[in-house]
């Protein structure tokens, strides 16, 4: 990318406000800059995983969703909801190995990519771009563990309303008059609500519908808001005793 290009100035921007690119000096930030191109792919755009083995890629406005499927059922499971500042396949860039994963564009997204060698050689020779990614990259193991415990350890009711608390936007302006905003999520349909948290998109249904008419949210055709924090949050620490809890007392 050229510095003075178009794009130039406004995602030099963009990027010194992500995780993996805060902090870092001007001077790196240019040199990084000068390796990546621009990309831009359509709304449903399903990418072939090859394509993270030799370039790596990074949001810069959209959203991701990157899938395992399972080609004999056709059942998915999201790994993860990438937004902008996201690197995708960070895997593939640590190991250089084939990865089953199916990236899907939920938005028109724009992205830039560099060549694999070339952001591995920022990993070996800048200090401080590792001090960024290494807690970066933390952050992305430690969702792979709350998503692999929660589906194990947990109902689909306190999954989905765990996956909703963690998209709430802290201190909204709107918070102060009783509505919570999402973020990322905010105009899922329940089929991609339901691949979050490993279940079907009935079951989420029954559950939004329940919460709906609890005044816990309120959810339209394109945005859902939360309306009653605390209740939600009672639902994710347990469902099912909260369940209970709630028929005990009306008896």
């Amino acid at each position: 990318m050229k510095s003075d290009g178009v794009y130039y100035g406004r995602y030099k921007q963009i990027l010194s406000n992500t995780a993996l690119f805060a902090g870092l000096s001007n001077n790196l930030l240019d040199d990084m800059l000068s390796t990546f191109r621009r990309d831009t792919w359509r709304q449903d755009t399903q990418l072939s995983p090859e394509a993270f083995r030799k370039r790596f890629y990074l949001l810069i406005i959209g959203r991701l969703e990157v899938m395992r499927v399972n080609p004999d059922t056709g059942r998915s499971l999201t790994l993860f909801l990438l937004g902008p500042g996201d690197g995708i396949d960070i895997v593939t860039l640590l190991n250089g190995r084939p990865h089953e994963v199916s990236p899907s564009a939920l938005d028109d997204v724009e992205l830039v990519s560099a060549p694999i060698p070339n952001v591995r050689s920022w990993i070996d020779r800048h200090p401080e771009f590792n001090r960024n990614f290494l807690p970066y990259l933390g952050e992305q193991m430690r969702k792979m563990e709350d998503l692999a415990t929660n589906l194990v350890l947990h109902d689909t009711m306190t999954r989905l309303a765990r996956l909703i608390l963690r998209h709430v936007v802290p201190e909204h302006p709107s918070s102060n008059d009783g509505e919570h905003h999402l973020k990322l999520i905010h105009d899922l349909c329940d089929e991609s609500l339901a691949r979050m948290v490993g279940s079907v998109r009935q079951v989420v249904n029954k559950h939004l519908q329940h919460w709906r008419k609890q005044g816990i949210l309120h959810k339209g055709r394109f945005h859902t808001e939360i309306t009653d924090l605390k209740a939600l949050q009672a639902y994710s620490d347990d469902a099912m005793s909260h369940i209970k809890k709630r028929a005990g007392r009306q008896r």
